[in-house]
């Protein structure tokens, strides 16, 4: 017996003139991408999602045309009508009478685009036992009730109550039954999906599921400004692959450098990807004398990689330096060292990677560092430059979008590489991040449709969004790879 299908249904309605834009909010660049761009993402990389329905606004159907045309999974792209409600309707007709009756909708604003697909599976478990299911988090703020005349006349125990957000997820048969009697009331107001099942089906109850903080609704101008900052400090998980097969299959092919590659997270992230079947070149001063400070050198390495093998589809630079100290007493020449590693590197190897990138719609892949987000004394230079890193990142995504190339950034938290233990010394066993883990991670970026995104990699802290490949993942992925070498060998 087949499951049913589960359906994400993108909508996509509004105009934006709350944000006080000429064009619709959902269309609106954040991160280096339209809004709507990075909520499709979300849900083409969401194992449990078959099919997306966008429900766009009649005036900016091309433009959603062209944006769905970069996801596989949108089958459909429809007017949206007047209300709400209108347009969720007209999701639930273009499906049809003969629709299987189970089949599962999960109905997400376009301008979240900061949602979990933790929070789409939970949706999906959710819908095994219920015909309806809401998404809300707990309300900071005390909520009162006022009448006319703003005069508080109840304050609601706040324990009980939640704040909304979507997606909302229904299946077919109810949410079409109560839209019926919905639309034959001649008081019927406007309201959200889950209102019309509580309202028009009392008898059906209605589960809810955990939100996010996060996963905000892009509604006023400030918003606007919160979710690019969002987008910013790395709240992003990429979706990984659950096999070593599964990563086989994805990188058969393919061609990646990385500048930086002799230890630590790039000497990781090379034996990863080769495990996994890449072709693989790793360019550093120990190794090919290399210096990612010097143009004629970044460009020679690209250059012979791609004479070598014809393709680059993926860039890597790991390099970096730390110096500590107080910055009116770092020597000069340390000042420039970190300045050309940490920031002049990563601008030139996206000058000279921009032409093979193009080629093959491929990806460019810096790093950051968690002091990027504040100042901090004794790591000026050191955490100014990871900064720059973080805006040339989003910059690039910007740029390079029209020409399906991505810039992503990673910003693991600290870590056990060689260049910590010679700015630190040796640190509490346990207390740093792997670099197994981060090449992990890496990898799983290498792999998604992301661009502009920070993606922050933290020990495992339960509850955390930014919490990507823990090290317990990390370890069976490498033993899974010790095994298939095996094998081959034998």
């Amino acid at each position: 017996m087949t499951s049913p299908r589960t359906i994400g249904v993108i909508l996509a309605g509004g105009t934006g003139s709350r944000v006080g834009l000429s064009i619709p909010k959902q269309l609106l660049k954040i991160a280096g991408r339209p809004v709507i761009e990075h909520t499709l993402a979300i849900f083409q990389d969401a194992d449990v999602i078959d099919e997306i329905f966008i429900m766009m606004h009649p005036d900016h159907l091309a433009a959603a045309e062209t944006i769905a045309a970069k996801f596989g999974k949108v089958s459909r792209v429809i007017s949206g009508g007047g209300t709400r409600n209108d347009t969720s309707f007209a999701a639930v007709a273009a499906l049809g009478e003969d629709a299987d009756p189970d089949t599962r909708l999960l109905f997400h604003d376009a301008v979240r685009p900061l949602l979990d697909t933790r929070i789409i599976n939970d949706l999906v478990a959710a819908l095994d036992d219920y015909d309806a299911v809401d998404v809300a988090i707990p309300s900071a703020d005390t909520i009162i009730e006022v009448n006319p005349n703003d005069e508080i006349v109840d304050i609601p125990d706040r324990s009980r109550l939640r704040r909304g957000q979507t997606p909302q997820a229904f299946r077919l048969e109810t949410l079409r039954r109560a839209y019926l009697i919905a639309r034959q009331d001649p008081n019927f107001l406007p309201a959200d999906d889950c209102s019309v099942i509580l309202k028009y089906l009392p008898e059906v109850p209605i589960a809810v599921v955990r939100g996010a903080d996060h996963n905000m609704k892009i509604t006023e101008p400030i918003d606007v400004f919160i979710a690019d900052k969002l987008f910013q400090i790395g709240s992003t998980v990429a979706p990984a692959p659950t096999s070593v097969d599964e990563y086989r299959a994805k990188l058969a092919g393919k061609v990646m450098v990385v500048l930086g590659g002799s230890y630590g997270i790039g000497a990781d992230i090379v034996e990863l990807a080769r495990g996994f079947g890449a072709e693989v070149r790793s360019f550093s001063r120990s190794q090919t004398g290399t210096d990612v400070s010097r143009p004629e050198d970044i460009e020679k390495a690209l250059a012979d990689a791609h004479a070598e093998l014809g393709r680059i589809d993926y860039v890597v630079l790991t390099a970096g330096i730390l110096n500590r100290g107080r910055l009116a007493d770092v020597p000069m020449d340390e000042i420039l060292e970190g300045i050309r590693v940490n920031y002049f590197a990563p601008v030139l190897t996206a000058r000279f990677a921009h032409a093979y990138l193009k080629e093959t719609r491929g990806q460019l892949v810096f790093f950051t560092s968690s002091s990027y987000t504040r100042g901090r004394a004794d790591y000026s230079v050191y955490s100014s430059t990871k900064a720059a890193v973080v805006n040339l990142t989003q910059a690039l995504a910007d740029e390079w979008s029209a020409e399906g190339i991505q810039v992503n950034v990673i910003n693991p938290e600290r870590a056990g590489t060689p260049m910590r233990t010679k700015a630190f010394g040796k640190e509490p066993a346990g207390s740093l991040l792997s670099s197994r883990a981060v090449a992990l991670t890496t990898i799983d970026v290498l792999l998604s449709s992301l661009t502009g995104h920070v993606i922050d990699v933290r020990r495992e802290e339960p509850g955390h969004v930014g919490m990507s490949r823990s090290e317990l993942e990390a370890t069976r992925i490498a033993e899974a790879l010790e095994e298939v070498g095996t094998e081959a060998e034998v």
